[in-house]
């Protein structure tokens, strides 16, 4: 059999199965119309090949197959999948697909070429721009971003043939963007996958660790699993219920997560194991209450415990997500989550909203028009915020972003109309989320018939009545307090609107005495007086000289002359290197740092050694040492600053630079030392401090920096500053701790 032969073979069985998948679905079927745009995009992408050897081809039909079977959608976006990437990568137009293929399909496909290549290019601002159109393209046809994330969830699946910081460049922007998207539209299933996707090729080694360990419990989650269900279902099968339950097994990433997030081990982790009982109802209309029912039943059979039942019942999340939540105490003395859903919500949660077509009898997705309303609260507030124009493109996609990762309770107005909020959110975020005026001149709250301030937190149930005055004005402090991506558009909009007039001052200002000083007044002056100063904005410049908090005299003179030395005062290159050479007291000479030239390339690790690390800026964000997981970033001066890939400065610089970024590996001997922080706590006893010091100095033969130790009613708390090669030392060191009696919390602080 010949290439082009066994090329045929595969594209051909691969759409089989597309077709085979569809025809098993509820869609009209129009098969015709599928097997047209099949047919136009092969012969399209024909003769062209993916990284991975494979014909191009296979790509479109591997993302119309995800469209199909794990979304849920129909012949329209199957069509439109095929043709995603026809107008990008070859000469055919939007208009020449329109004639072809009718306006609706044109649309999508435009709206999908529209938001190519990855969300971002280079310039922050380009990607910014990039990201609203996805946005705006969004809330016009909502197919297009569910196209796009299962284009991505395809990409992540064969990402292996990426050279590593293509692979870091692409798992950072699928975890800061599309995993909360997916999320945010109820795609459960895709969400976990591309978190977990994402993770692996960020960690490998601690994503191979938890696999490990997950395998190698797994016999005996199967054995609690199997004692907890018995009487369960017992009792269910009384009840006369059609059921299944299934168990749920925490993703590697969210245990991963957790581990970082609470210092824990993977052994430490409780709620590793969840348990699924997914019934169908007698009727539609019962489907609510028969939830209760089953509820009711089972917490005969086991305690549950008081605080952590959870109703999405009668308020479902955002995303439509629908399930009673229960926490259990099993026979083993462990709490066991036991989420009890229909068979229609089961779907509507590993679907999300793509599930709540095929319970429209008689509609088809070619007729569908979004009537969620939730949704469509959503969009708006996206739309808020895309109307307002962020100078900066990080804080733009900050914003958006704290609207995609919100969990959700409920409040109730005065009137008693019940309001979703983001987790978290203070009586600020509450009165912006009702109106700009209302926030902006609010004074504060009366939560419950209290009053209480405007930072107060609420809680799910809370009451929420706001008190306002025409004579308030929004503060800058606010910005601290408020979660939501409503108010915190809002206030940083009028903020902003109150400093262009002081930066025009200043700029005004600086105008007059650099011609008074005989000087042009140009941008390159202005950034120089800015960085003499340590502001990195113009903006932030020009403020501080409005404000007067900057007075221009004959310092800023000498800078412009050159006459002023560089600074050693813990600014500049200095702060950038964590560790110290061996005890040498001199001051040491500024570093040469490496400048990457124009034809860099940066698809190749860079090393990272004895010899060389002054050349690099270690970022102060994260504190990088030898055997974390690292990479290098390409700052505007074309530096390399090294920043922990879990960093979440770094989670930023991939998503938005991710041409800068670059694999960074360590080549280091054991031979300098850095600094790490450790943090303790226990019960308090005589010579405990000594045991501590003693498998420090001694066992491992570690020099300790500095160590503070506070004391309350016999629990104490501190911290442990060493010098440490790597972080095999570290993992040693803590290793070394757990062997203390009477030790109870180690971690290291980053």
């Amino acid at each position: 059999m010949t290439q082009e032969e066994r090329d045929d073979k595969l594209i051909n069985d691969a759409f089989q199965k597309l077709i085979t998948d569809y025809q098993a679905t509820r869609h009209r079927k129009k098969i015709d119309l599928i097997t047209k745009a099949f047919n136009f995009a092969r012969q399209a992408h024909r003769g062209v090949r993916r990284l991975s050897g494979e014909p191009y081809i296979m790509h479109p039909i591997a993302v119309a197959q995800i469209a199909c079977s794990e979304i849920g959608l129909g012949s329209t976006s199957i069509c439109s999948a095929l043709l995603h990437d026809v107008v990008e990568d070859t000469d055919y137009t939007v208009e020449d697909i329109e004639n072809i293929f009718g306006p609706k399909i044109a649309q999508i496909v435009d709206g999908l070429t529209k938001i190519s290549g990855g969300i971002f290019g280079e310039q922050a601002s380009a990607q910014a721009e990039n990201f609203k159109k996805l946005l705006l393209t969004m809330s016009d046809d909502i197919r297009v971003i569910l196209i796009k994330i299962a284009d991505r969830l395809h990409n992540m699946r064969t990402l292996d043939s990426q050279p590593a910081n293509k692979q870091y460049k692409i798992a950072g922007e699928t975890l800061y963007i599309y995993a909360p998207l997916a999320h945010r539209l109820g795609l459960y299933k895709i969400k976990s996958e591309l978190e977990n996707l994402s993770f692996k090729f960020e960690h490998p080694e601690e994503y191979a660790s938890i696999q490990k360990k997950l395998a190698s419990t797994q016999a005996k989650r199967h054995e609690l699993f199997d004692e907890f269900i018995v009487p369960i279902e017992v009792e269910l099968l009384k009840m006369g219920i059609t059921y299944q339950i299934k168990e749920r097994i925490k993703t590697p990433y969210s245990i991963w997560s957790k581990m970082q997030n609470k210092h824990v081990t993977f052994e430490e982790i409780y709620d590793i194991l969840a348990v699924r009982i997914i019934f169908t109802p007698r009727n539609r209309e019962e489907e609510v209450n028969e939830c209760f029912n089953i509820y009711v039943a089972i917490s005969k059979i086991y305690k549950s415990h008081p605080d952590r039942l959870r109703d999405w019942l009668n308020h479902p999340k955002t995303n439509g997500y629908q399930a009673l939540h229960v926490t259990l105490m099993s026979k083993q003395g462990l709490w066991i989550e036991v989420q009890i859903r229909s068979d229609r919500m089961d779907e509507v949660a590993e679907q999300g909203l793509a599930a709540h077509w095929k319970y429209k009898e008689g509609d088809d997705e070619e007729e569908y028009t979004e009537d969620e309303a939730e949704l469509n609260e959503w969009l708006r507030t996206i739309k808020e915020i895309l109307d307002d124009p962020q100078p900066d493109a990080m804080d733009f996609l900050d914003a958006i972003k704290l609207n995609l990762f919100a969990s959700e309770i409920f409040v109730f107005t005065p009137k008693g109309e019940i309001k979703t909020m983001p987790a978290g959110c203070t009586a600020l975020d509450f009165a912006f989320s009702i109106h700009t005026f209302l926030g902006s001149h609010c004074i504060g709250a009366k939560v419950n018939h209290k009053l209480v301030p405007l930072s107060h937190k609420l809680q799910s149930g809370d009451q929420v009545e706001i008190l306002m005055s025409k004579s308030q004005h929004v503060q800058p402090e606010w910005i601290n307090f408020v979660s939501s991506a409503k108010a915190k558009s809002k206030i940083q909009s009028i903020l902003r609107r109150e400093n262009r007039e002081v930066q025009k001052r200043g700029e005004d200002l600086l105008t007059a005495w650099l011609q008074k000083q005989n000087i042009e007044p140009t941008l390159a002056v202005t950034d120089q007086l800015a960085e003499y100063h340590d502001y990195h904005r113009r903006e932030e410049f020009y403020q501080a000289l409005g404000e007067k908090t900057v007075l221009l005299g004959e310092k800023d003179l000498d800078e412009l002359s050159g006459k002023n030395k560089k600074k050693g005062d813990g600014g500049g290159w200095r702060k950038y290197v964590p560790f110290v050479k061996a005890k040498k007291e001199e001051e040491p000479a500024p570093p040469e740092l490496f400048i990457v030239p124009e034809k860099f390339n940066r698809k190749k690790p860079i090393y990272i050694s004895e010899d060389n690390y002054r050349q690099y800026k270690f970022a102060t964000c994260c504190h990088p040492i030898p055997g974390d997981d690292a990479l290098g970033y390409i700052d505007n001066r074309n530096q390399i600053e090294i920043h922990k890939r879990s960093c979440p400065v770094a989670a930023k610089l991939k998503t938005s630079y991710g041409n800068r970024i670059l694999d960074a590996k360590w080549d280091m001997h054991k031979r300098l030392f850095f600094d790490a922080t450790i943090h303790i706590s226990g019960i308090d006893r005589i010579g405990l401090l000594n045991e501590v010091t003693q498998v420090i100095s001694s066992q491992m033969n570690v020099n300790i920096h500095k160590v503070t130790i506070t004391c309350e009613d016999d629990i104490f708390e501190g911290t442990l500053e060493l010098r440490v090669h790597d972080r095999d030392d570290v993992k040693a060191i803590i290793d070394g701790l757990k062997t203390v009696p009477d030790l109870k919390e180690i971690s290291q602080i980053l």
